[in-house]
């Protein structure tokens, strides 16, 4: 007989729904036949498409017609190829940390896998018990830091609203006052949101004080070669931490760089000052990954590992990587001329003078809503843009909204 008593889980509240998603959501109800979202952090080509790079469409044809591959469970740590190119890729082939064995790396869920494995292996071996994350982030780092049992966390200034850049003074002041020995979470290039990165001399000074303080870095690096194209420019700040002989763990992602969102291709490495403890850090991590999810994907950490380990293919994805790069700074651009041209209100420079993928606009809530009910485009209250969604199709049309929304809103919040 069936019992409808009163169930064990009576009570529980509906967790409230991510922004994110309620906008997709919102955006997808929409029938209006300019509706534009402009905050999904997904690349889009100039047609305002998804974009399949043609060398991992060529690597993933071969590998379909290549019947000595199956589809055995990989080791608990993943596909080595790919983790030893990944590394090789961010720290550079020279590397000075990888030949006297002083470097460790696994398998990631992309880079939200990598990050996460990070965060719980500092906070089972690390001492620390605060961590800090730029101010913005990127919305998951603090998620990904609670569910790692952090409770101390905190911001360092980074953004300066006033100029639409860094606030470097902010940043290093912040870094200098947090306790020793804080783990510091820092975007390697391409930072999101904001699209602000620090320049040479500035990374020297983040640098310095992370030595001083005995900090301990955690990178994100999910745009390697998305911020400048060059994907040696876009690595020398982890590099540089590398050289200095700091310790650090690094997360990489191919979501965006391979356009293998599905696939969940990352990458997450330990550089340490000893081969001992690189070697120790195999079995810990192991043990943390293998309870959560055990064996990692295969399909697409082959794909990734086949064009990194080949140099005509890596040529060849170099190519369409600086080809994403490039239609991001011409977005950049097409977007500032039109909005000087219009004579937009507002300084608009720091849409060309940010990198990457992202770019905060600087159009505050109010002006935000008012494009999504007049104009049916759609992004974040922050005013992050997706500038691979910007486009010569429907740039002009977005170009009058954003002047619509600065000129008939009020600017204060």
């Amino acid at each position: 007989m069936c019992s409808f008593e009163t169930s064990v889980f009576h009570g529980l509240n509906i967790a409230p729904v991510d922004a994110f998603y309620a906008l997709q959501q919102s955006f997808q109800e929409d029938t209006h036949p300019k509706k534009t979202i402009l905050e999904i952090g997904v690349y889009r080509n100039e047609n305002g498409k998804p974009y399949l790079l043609p060398v991992v469409t060529s690597v993933e044809k071969a590998m379909a017609e290549d019947k000595t591959l199956d589809h055995d469970l990989l080791p608990f740590t993943g596909l080595k190829d790919l983790c030893n190119a990944a590394t090789r890729l961010a720290l550079g082939n020279e590397s000075t940390a990888i030949t006297q064995n002083r470097v460790s790396a696994v398998q990631s869920l992309s880079g939200t896998g990598a990050i996460c494995l990070a965060a719980m292996f500092l906070k089972k071996f690390h001492p620390a018990k605060t961590a800090y994350v730029s101010n913005p982030t990127w919305r998951t780092h603090e998620k990904i830091l609670t569910g790692a049992g952090y409770e101390d966390i905190r911001t360092y200034r980074y953004y300066n609203p006033k100029n639409n850049g860094l606030n470097v003074e902010g940043m290093i002041e912040d870094l200098r006052n947090a306790p020793n020995g804080s783990v510091i979470v820092l975007h390697a290039c391409a930072h999101n949101p904001t699209g602000v990165d620090p320049s040479k001399d500035e990374w020297q000074q983040i640098a310095n004080v992370i030595q001083e303080k005995n900090h301990f870095t955690i990178f994100d690096m999910a745009y390697q070669g998305f911020a400048t194209g060059d994907l040696d420019t876009d690595a020398a700040a982890v590099r540089r931490f590398a050289e200095r002989g700091l310790e650090f763990l690094c997360g990489q992602s191919f979501a965006k760089t391979f356009g293998l969102y599905n696939e969940r291709v990352g990458n997450l490495f330990l550089v340490c000052k000893e081969s001992s403890v690189a070697a120790a850090f195999q079995a810990h991590i192991t043990a943390i990954l293998k309870p959560m999810y055990g064996n990692p994907p295969n399909h697409g950490a082959r794909i990734v590992a086949t064009i990194l380990n080949n140099p005509a293919l890596t040529a060849e994805w170099k190519d369409q990587l600086k080809g994403m790069s490039d239609h991001i700074k011409k977005s950049r651009k097409l977007l500032y001329e039109k909005l000087k041209a219009l004579g937009t209100p507002g300084d608009w420079q720091h849409i060309i003078a940010q990198n990457g993928m992202f770019t905060l606009s600087g159009l505050n809530p109010k002006q935000v809503d008012h494009l999504s009910r007049k104009f049916h485009i759609y992004l974040l209250k922050n005013g992050r843009i997706n500038m691979s969604c910007i486009n010569p199709a429907n740039c002009d049309y977005i170009v009058e909204a954003i002047h619509d929304a600065v000129t008939c809103c009020d600017t204060s919040l």
